[in-house]
This record gives C-alpha cells, structure tokens and sequence, in this order.
C-alpha cells in the first residue's frame, strides 16, 4: 500500500495516522476503507497532498477515479 505522488505508506502520513487512531484501526486499514483513491487491486491511493497536486483527478458520477 503506497501513495504514488509522495511514495509513502498510510504510517509514514500524519493524516492517516492520526485518522486511524481516532477511529481505532490502523492507517493502512483505514486508508482501505476510508481513502477514495485506493486502488484494492494494487494498494496504490492518493494521500490528499498528492490528489491535490496531481489536480484533483475524478471521473463522471457513478464512477470515482483510482489510482492506477
């Protein structure tokens, strides 16, 4: 599992950690269930940094953008 704008796992970001301890799971778990770009096919996702630098990609409702 890594976010592919920064390269880092959900425990090396402070909004995953910190999300996750709040909700008492841990960060790769609740990137899993909580993060709109993660891709469950090859654990990639966008941590928000990233999305929004990358310009915020999405795609026509119903469908969401993952990352590939």
């Amino acid at each position: 599992m890594i976010c592919i704008g920064c390269n880092k796992k959900p425990d090396e970001i402070e909004e995953y950690v910190e999300m996750a301890a709040i909700e008492e799971m841990t960060p790769n778990d609740y990137v899993s269930s909580e993060e709109g770009t993660y891709n469950p096919q090859n654990g990639h996702f966008l941590c928000t940094e990233c999305y929004i630098s990358c310009g915020q990609p999405s795609l026509p409702y119903p469908d969401r953008w993952l990352a590939p």
